[in-house]
């Protein structure tokens, strides 16, 4: 459902298109370590983003199937977002900018330093571990 024109054929510039700006990559994190979250769950991230830049982000996000919106199973007046297979795909993406920034820099949040951990302990398991869990979550709303 892509109506933007892409700047050229790099996968490289067109991925970046795509997910490339810091509101973005900072939904997928979110949603790739609580599984789901409402509107309201990422207005309480520490970067704080604005209502206007996230909308457009998460329109923008849905409409390249990164994202997808769900009924929330006890308001209707709220909705979940969750990552599609297309979005949990980018779980490696995500550990290896983790990776790179630990690398250069000591200072990183607590959850970042478990996850870390974690990856550092065994990198593949956690990236598997974790794409599963997304792909489990996917699947079970799909069945109901």
């Amino acid at each position: 459902m892509n109506t933007n024109k892409k700047r050229s054929t790099c996968p490289v510039s067109s991925s970046l298109d795509i997910w490339g700006d810091k509101w973005s990559l900072l939904i997928i994190r979110d949603l790739m370590f609580s599984g789901e979250c409402t509107y309201g769950d990422f207005l309480k991230s520490e970067e704080k983003i604005s209502t206007n830049i996230l909308a457009a982000r998460l329109k923008h996000l849905e409409q390249h199937d990164i994202i997808k919106k769900l009924e929330h199973p006890k308001s209707k007046s709220k909705v979940l977002y969750r990552l599609t297979n297309k979005g949990i795909s980018l779980v490696p993406v995500i550990v290896e900018i983790n990776i790179w920034w630990h690398s250069f820099n000591e200072d990183v949040s607590e959850k970042s330093e478990l996850i870390l951990k974690k990856v550092a302990n065994d990198k593949l398991a956690f990236i598997e571990n974790t794409m599963n869990k997304l792909e489990q979550l996917n699947n079970n709303n799909e069945q109901k």
